[in-house]
C-alpha cells in the first residue's frame, strides 16, 4: 500500500514521519519540487521510501495522496490524485483551495474515493476542536476562531496576503463581506503563546465549519497580526520568511445551548503549525485506511470526524490540546 506525500516542506516531513509512527507497512512516495530534499527525507525514513518527480510518473497506485503543497496547487493534483484512484487529504487553508476542493465532491462520487479539505492545522485541527465542543451542546449558536503562527515560508507568504484579502463571515444565517485587517480582537492562547491582538483576514474556517453547523448564528475566524503586518499586507514581503514559522496558537470559542441554559467552551492548543498540520493530515490518512472516516464524497473534518479518537491519536503523536477552565 503506497501513501504519496506531496510537498516535503515542513508539514510535509512531519505528515511522512507521523504516518510511519500511525501506520505500518505502508510505502512512502515522496514528491516534492526540489528533489534532492525528497531523497534526503526519503534516506531518513528508510526502508519503505520512494522519491517520484510527480504524481503522473509514479509507478505505483496510490492509495492515499496527501497535498502539503502551497496554495493554488490543490485543485489541479486532487483531480490527478482522483483520476489514479486515490483518496485526497489537503493541508491547504486558502479559500480558494478549500472552495475547489469541496466542488470536486461529484467527482469523488464517481470514484468511491474521498477528499478532505483543510485537514492541517487551521482548518484542520480547529474544526476537530469545534466538533467536539459541539458535542456538549444541544444547540450551537456562535463559534470564533483564532490563530497564531506559520508552518514554514509558503504558509507565512499565504499569511501575509491573507491580511490585505476579503474576509467572510457567517452571521445571522447570511454572509458578510468583511475587510481584512479589521475587526480587532484580543485572544487568549494557550501558553507560552498568551494573548495576542487578531484581526480578520481571508481565511477559509468560515466555509468549512458553516457547512457543518448550518444552523448556527455566527461564525468567524482572526488571525494574529502585528501593526506592521497590517500595514504591510498588500505589499510583497520585506524580508524573507522564516524557515519554520512556531510556535503558534489555536483558540475555538463556541456559544451554545444546553437543556436552555446558553453556555461557552474554549478549547485551543499550543505547538507548531508545521507540526500540527503534518500530524493531522497522517490522522486523517490512517482514518481513511482503516475505513473510520468515510469515502465517496469530499468534506471538511468538522462534518464527519469523531473528535476523541482524533485527538487521542494525535496525543500519541504529541499534539495536546487545551480546554480552558475559567479563572479562580
Amino acid at each position: 500500500m503506497v501513501v504519496a506525500v506531496v510537498g516535503v516542506g515542513n508539514s510535509g516531513a512531519h505528515a511522512a514521519h507521523a504516518l510511519r509512527r500511525l501506520r505500518s507497512g505502508v510505502s512512502l512516495a515522496l514528491i516534492d519540487r526540489d528533489r534532492d530534499k525528497a531523497q534526503a527525507m526519503a534516506a531518513i525514513l528508510g526502508e519503505d521510501a520512494m522519491v517520484a518527480d510527480s504524481l503522473t510518473t509514479l509507478g505505483e497506485e496510490p492509495e492515499i495522496v496527501l497535498l502539503c503543497v502551497p496554495a493554488g496547487l490543490h485543485r489541479t493534483l486532487a483531480e490527478v490524485a482522483l483520476g489514479r484512484g486515490a483518496h485526497v487529504v489537503s493541508i491547504g487553508d486558502s479559500i480558494a483551495d478549500v472552495r475547489t476542493l469541496l466542488a470536486l465532491d461529484g467527482r469523488a462520487r464517481a470514484a468511491g474515493r474521498a477528499v478532505v479539505a483543510g485537514a492541517g492545522f487551521s482548518p484542520g485541527m480547529s474544526c476537530v476542536l469545534a466538533r467536539h465542543a459541539s458535542t456538549l451542546f444541544d444547540e450551537v449558536h456562535e463559534i470564533t476562531v483564532a490563530k497564531s503562527g506559520t508552518g514554514g515560508p509558503d504558509c507565512a507568504r499565504h499569511h501575509h496576503r491573507s491580511l490585505s484579502a476579503a474576509s467572510w463571515e457567517w452571521r445571522e444565517r447570511r454572509w458578510l463581506r468583511l475587510p481584512g485587517s479589521s475587526g480587532r480582537r484580543l485572544a487568549w492562547f494557550p501558553e507560552p503563546i498568551g494573548a495576542l491582538d487578531c484581526y480578520r483576514a481571508a481565511l477559509a474556517e468560515p466555509f468549512l465549519l458553516q457547512r457543518a453547523f448550518a444552523d448556527s448564528r455566527r461564525v468567524s475566524a482572526r488571525v494574529a497580526a502585528t501593526r506592521r503586518d497590517r500595514l504591510t499586507g498588500w505589499l510583497p514581503m520585506l524580508r524573507p520568511p522564516h524557515a519554520d514559522g512556531g510556535p503558534g496558537g489555536l483558540r475555538v470559542e463556541m456559544w451554545g445551548e444546553r437543556d436552555g441554559v446558553v453556555e461557552v467552551v474554549v478549547y485551543g492548543a499550543a505547538d507548531h503549525p508545521a507540526r500540527v498540520a503534518g500530524s493531522m493530515a497522517a490522522v486523517v490518512a490512517a482514518g481513511l485506511l482503516d475505513g473510520s472516516l468515510p469515502s465517496g464524497r469530499a468534506y471538511g473534518l468538522a462534518e464527519v470526524v469523531d473528535p476523541v479518537p482524533t485527538l487521542t491519536a494525535l496525543a500519541t503523536l504529541g499534539v495536546v490540546a487545551s480546554a480552558f477552565e475559567g479563572a479562580t
